[in-house]
């Protein structure tokens, strides 16, 4: 059940009206979180631009980045829009599990990312040398860290404020991940 009201479009200042008029035409919707924000009078703006800043990170890296640290941070709407989105990236239900959980068996490079990304969520940045070696190794570069920082940054705050707010998740429900035993 949801503990904070997701405001309608009737109840937010002009600014952000027009933000929720741009969200509908651009993808159908304003989601529950994005409406969220809006009781801040600049914060959904100011989120859409950050979210939107030009990364070093190719869109399905990005996306990779989502699902590991959404994972880690216990944010089950990120999860579930992460995984509506990464489909439409090209990623299968598996490929997605698999990232959610910190790996991408398929693919080197892009394991190297996902773990690092869990890793920095797991320890707020303080991660291995192991960890920062597997990703300079895998062919990532300093500017490649920094900009991740930025994207571990990003989803860092929608994890946090629907772990705040618990607004109701208007995605398909991600799946549950089967914990592995070791």
């Amino acid at each position: 059940m949801s503990t904070f009201n997701v405001p309608k479009r009737e109840e937010v200042n002009e600014n952000n009206q027009a933000i929720f008029d741009n969200l509908e035409k651009a993808i159908g919707f304003v989601p529950n979180l994005y409406a969220a924000m809006a009781y801040s009078k600049n914060g959904l703006g100011e989120y859409l631009k950050f979210s939107n800043t030009k990364l070093s990170l190719s869109a399905k890296e990005k996306e990779a980045v989502d699902l590991a640290v959404s994972q880690v941070n216990g944010c089950l709407y990120c999860q579930s829009a992460h995984t509506a989105t990464s489909k439409l990236k090209g990623y299968t239900d598996e490929q997605i599990l698999e990232l959610r959980q910190g790996r991408a068996s398929w693919d080197a490079k892009l394991n190297a990312l996902a773990s690092i990304s869990k890793e920095i969520a797991e320890t707020s940045g303080k991660v291995s040398e192991s960890a920062k070696d597997a990703f300079y190794n895998a062919g990532y570069t300093k500017e490649n860290l920094v900009d991740l920082t930025f994207a571990y940054a990003i989803i860092t705050v929608t994890n946090t404020l629907h772990n705040l707010t618990d607004v109701a998740i208007d995605f398909p429900l991600a799946q549950p991940l089967e914990i592995e035993t070791v």
